[in-house]
């Protein structure tokens, strides 16, 4: 067991007395070490179970006859973050938790981790941890939150708040349902109740296989999640003594796995940042071109929130993954589960018990999947779009630019009632490292959708957006402006067109203008000048690498 280095042999009697300290036994020093990487935190609503969860992954840890060792690790609520300072560091939280997975289990010489997680940037940390020390790990996800209710309707937490505001802005609702709906649309623990970047990931861990079948929408606080954490404590134990490792599991053909179920299901744009990152951790080569080219080949067959009727919890009560799996079984690698179960094994015992929720392919939402990569002289490294929240109006669009070099200069213009139809704002400056930390832009979109725009208005940028953003909204775009792309010279009054079948994005100047524009260009100065993200700024790569660090 690696855990021997720090527990076997004369030289290794002060590190024995130190773990006696812990309270540990002559017995526990012969079983393996296995560590809890538990993200518990007041903070966040999806995360303020885990206390639970705990114990139930520690009884299995015991049950399977190793040692749970917890720790910490700091988590970032987006949605709180969002449209502030804050949400300059969820990102580069991601490189940070993945930093800590590596240094507490390398430090200490764990054997195995599970990794307790649940929000946006943590679970994708701790799968990069996981990968980078590819010693036996299981992730835990805590799961989705239950919907909110409102005079017998279910509600969900960004459309009801943040389109919420531009439909109180509107007059459409009075203060008063205002209030109600933000007292009722978050009704306990869990991650948002749609397919947001959380539940996204979520569901992509299980299909890639570092989660075990009925983990991704197993629902927060239920019996059921009780169960697979303990299962996941006795699992990683099992894993250890027969050296399963997450390279054995993160694959390319698992990695294909996920982005498959990813665009079947239509999930955040977010997860082409993640899946590349962790593809660089396990040491697999994943690009943007492998997104779309997947995106083409696989119909969307499931409308969740923020751009369908359904829930997580619809899908959990329709079969989970394991019934998506199901339905998808012609499309997908037959990869290994930590389970030990593999990924057609796990789709055969599966059973879809609601078709208008993991409709089959003759009933398609789309032909094509949820993710849609442009290319063209705004974007010549890439730009992401999620295809199956843009209304079929707006696939293809034509506006004036209207620019913007900060998120909230764009905000305070939206709800200024500034933005007319045919518009196209452009938010820049945004990106990883002019954010830095390429900050979500979901208050914009919602509120474009709560104003009645999103039929008329387009919103790209060389930051990102929440999975809870829909409509003809283009992130991603690489080069960003601080690192001298194309983006940086728009001008106010500038034709953009975006074509999203033809998979193009192109402002509409020639290839001597844009030249000429860039003689006079200078890269402006970095927002931030200290601390952790000055640092994290000069380190990370652009958005069509996965914003990895260097």
């Amino acid at each position: 067991m690696r855990s021997d280095r720090i527990k076997n042999g004369l030289e290794r009697v002060p590190h024995r007395a130190l773990l006696h300290g812990t309270g540990l036994s002559r017995k526990d020093l012969k079983r393996p070490f296995i560590g809890i990487a538990t993200s518990f935190t007041d903070l966040i609503p999806g995360h303020v179970g885990m206390r639970d969860m705990e114990r139930f992954i520690e009884r299995g840890v015991c049950f399977g006859g190793g040692v749970p060792f917890l720790f910490g690790v700091p988590g970032i609520c987006d949605g709180i973050a969002m449209g502030h300072l804050g949400m300059c560091y969820p990102l580069a939280l991601r490189e940070l938790v993945a930093d800590i997975i590596e240094t507490v289990c390398n430090a200490h010489q764990l054997d195995g981790i599970v990794c307790l997680t649940n929000c946006d940037k943590i679970t994708p940390g701790m799968l990069m941890g996981s990968a980078r020390l590819n010693i036996p790990a299981v992730v835990v996800t805590a799961g989705p939150m239950l919907s909110g209710r409102y005079n017998r309707r279910k509600l969900a937490f960004v459309h009801d708040t943040y389109e919420g505001m531009g439909r109180a802005k509107k007059g459409d609702i009075s203060e008063e349902e205002l209030t109600c709906l933000e007292m009722e649309a978050c009704p306990g623990q869990g991650s948002c109740q749609g397919l947001y970047t959380a539940n996204t990931m979520a569901c992509l861990t299980e299909t890639m296989g570092m989660s075990i079948p009925g983990c991704g929408t197993a629902l927060a606080g239920s019996a059921k999640k009780r169960r697979i954490a303990q299962a996941s404590g006795e699992r990683i134990v099992e894993l250890v003594k027969k050296g399963i490792k997450p390279r054995d599991i993160i694959t390319r053909k698992s990695l294909e796995n996920a982005i498959v179920v990813d665009m079947a299901l239509g999930g955040s744009s977010n997860t082409v940042l993640h899946l590349m990152a962790v593809a660089h951790e396990a040491g697999i080569k994943l690009d943007l071109k492998t997104f779309d080219r997947i995106s083409k080949n696989v119909a969307h067959i499931a409308n969740i929130e923020p751009a369908g009727e359904h829930f997580m919890e619809d899908v959990e009560y329709a079969g989970g993954i394991p019934a998506v799996l199901k339905r998808l079984k012609s499309k997908l690698n037959n990869t290994l589960n930590v389970s030990g179960e593999k990924t057609f094994e796990i789709a055969d015992k599966a059973r879809i018990f609601d078709e208008s929720v993991i409709r089959p392919f003759a009933q398609a939402y789309h032909k094509q999947g949820g993710i849609a990569v442009l290319y063209g002289n705004l974007a010549p490294d890439g730009a992401v779009v999620k295809q199956s929240g843009v209304g079929d109006k707006m696939m293809k669009f034509s506006g004036k630019a209207k620019v913007f070099d900060r998120e909230e200069e764009a905000m305070r213009a939206i709800m200024g009632n500034k933005i007319k139809k045919g518009d196209c704002i452009v938010i820049r400056y945004e990106g990883p490292a002019g954010g830095p930390g390429m900050r979500e832009m979901l208050a914009p979109t919602a509120s474009i959708v709560g104003l009645g725009l999103s039929d008329s208005v387009a919103l790209i940028t060389d930051g990102r957006f929440s999975g809870g953003t829909k409509g003809p909204c283009i992130g991603h775009i690489s080069p960003e402006a601080s690192a001298g792309g194309p983006i940086a010279i728009i001008r106010n009054g500038d034709t953009i067109n975006i074509d999203i079948p033809n998979r193009k994005i192109e402002v509409k100047l020639d290839k001597a203008e844009i030249e000429r524009r860039f003689k006079g260009w200078k890269a402006v100065e970095p927002k931030i000048k200290t601390g952790y993200l000055s640092r994290y700024l000069g380190a990370v790569e652009s958005a069509d690498k996965g914003a990895v660090l260097r």
